[in-house]
C-alpha cells in the first residue's frame, strides 16, 4: 500500500564517543524513508537547499522512492542541525539548529492525496494540521517533540483528535499528558484521540497502546551505538513501512511492525548517520526480526 511521508531531510553534523562527522545526512523524514523503503514504495514531500548533495538519493532512488514532493529552493540553504553525545549516549547536546527551507510549508503533489498510509514526521503541529488537510491519508501516524508541547499544545490536542497513531518518546508523552507513569501516560494519550500510541523509551524499548491491548518490546541487543541519532524516525520507518506492506493494524500485524521498527533502530545506532541503513537489505531485517523474536521467546 502507498505510504508518504512529510519531514526533513538535512544536513548535520554529530560528534560522539566514536568520532565527529560533519555535514552528513540528517532529518526525521530521509532516517523515516530509508527505513521504510524496505518494505514499501514510499513517496517523500519535504524542503531542500541547492546544496543539498544529488547523491544523497541514490539509496532511495534504488529502492523506488518517488520524490515529485521535493521542492528544491536555490535561494535558501538546506537544514542543518549540530549535535553532541556524551557518556550513555541517550539524549544529544544541541549545539545548533539552522531552520532555512523548513520555514517555508511542504508541497504536496496531488498523487499524494488520499494515500494509504501517511506519517507526519517531526514539524510544527500547525504544519502537520495543514499536511493532514491536504493529504487525507487513509491511516496518519505523526511524531511530536518537546518544543510543540509546550509551545503549540493547543494545535497538537487538535491534531490528536484526527490521527490513527502518535509516536513520540517517555518523555514527552509524559509531558504531553502530564502522567508520570508511563503505563497511565499511554492510557491519556489513547484518550486524546488516537487509535495507537507508541512510546519509545531509547535503549530499554518501547510500548505500545491500543483501546484493546497493551504490548512491549525490548530494543534489540546491539553491542555497538556509535551513533543515536535518528533511531527514533527508523523505528518510525520500519513500523509504517511494514504495517503499509501488511495493510492493516490488527494487535498481530501492530506487534510484527513493532518488532521491525525495533531491528530498522538497530541498524541506525550501529554507524553514523543514514550509513546503516543504506548498506542494510530486508534480508538483514528478517534475519535481526528472527533473532529479536527468540530473545523475547518464553513459555509458562
Amino acid at each position: 500500500m502507498s505510504l508518504v511521508v512529510v519531514g526533513s531531510f538535512g544536513l548535520d553534523t554529530v560528534e560522539t564517543p566514536f568520532g565527529r562527522r560533519e555535514e552528513v545526512l540528517g532529518g526525521s523524514a530521509i532516517y523515516f524513508s530509508l527505513a521504510a523503503s524496505m518494505f514499501t514504495t514510499v513517496k517523500l514531500a519535504g524542503n531542500v537547499g541547492s546544496d543539498f548533495p544529488e547523491s544523497a538519493w541514490r539509496t532511495l532512488d534504488d529502492r523506488g522512492a518517488v520524490r515529485t514532493g521535493i521542492r528544491v529552493f536555490n535561494d535558501q540553504p538546506t537544514f542543518r542541525w549540530s549535535g553532541r553525545y556524551e557518556g550513555d549516549m541517550n539524549e544529544a547536546e544541541t549545539l545548533r539548529t539552522e531552520l532555512n527551507v523548513l520555514a517555508e510549508p511542504p508541497h504536496v503533489p496531488e498523487d499524494y492525496r488520499g494515500s494509504d498510509f501517511v506519517f507526519l514526521a517531526n514539524m510544527g503541529p500547525d504544519t502537520q494540521l495543514e499536511m493532514l488537510e491536504q493529504l487525507q491519508g487513509k491511516t496518519v501516524f505523526a511524531d511530536t517533540m518537546n518544543l510543540w508541547i509546550d509551545t503549540q499544545r493547543e494545535n497538537l490536542v487538535r491534531l490528536l483528535q484526527r490521527l490513527d497513531g502518535i509516536i513520540l518518546n517517555d518523555a514527552e508523552a509524559r509531558a504531553l499528558t502530564g502522567e508520570a507513569n508511563l503505563i497511565r501516560a499511554g492510557e491519556a494519550l489513547l484518550r486524546m484521540g488516537p487509535r495507537v500510541a507508541v512510546v519509545k523509551k531509547g535503549e530499554h524499548g518501547s510500548f505500545l497502546f491500543e483501546r484493546d491491548f497493551h504490548f512491549a518490546l525490548p530494543a534489540y541487543p546491539t553491542s555497538q551505538v556509535v551513533d543515536p541519532t535518528g533511531a527514533g524516525d527508523s523505528f518510525a520507518g520500519g513500523f509504517l513501512g511494514s504495517l503499509a506492506e501488511m495493510g492493516e493494524l490488527s494487535p498481530a500485524k501492530l506487534r510484527k511492525a513493532m518488532a521491525f521498527g525495533t531491528v530498522a533502530a538497530s541498524m541506525t545506532v550501529e554507524r553514523f548517520s543514514t550509513e546503516g541503513l543504506e548498506k542494510a537489505a530486508r534480508e538483514q531485517l528478517e534475519h535481526r526480526y528472527a533473532e529479536l523474536r527468540e530473545f523475547v521467546h518464553f513459555e509458562a
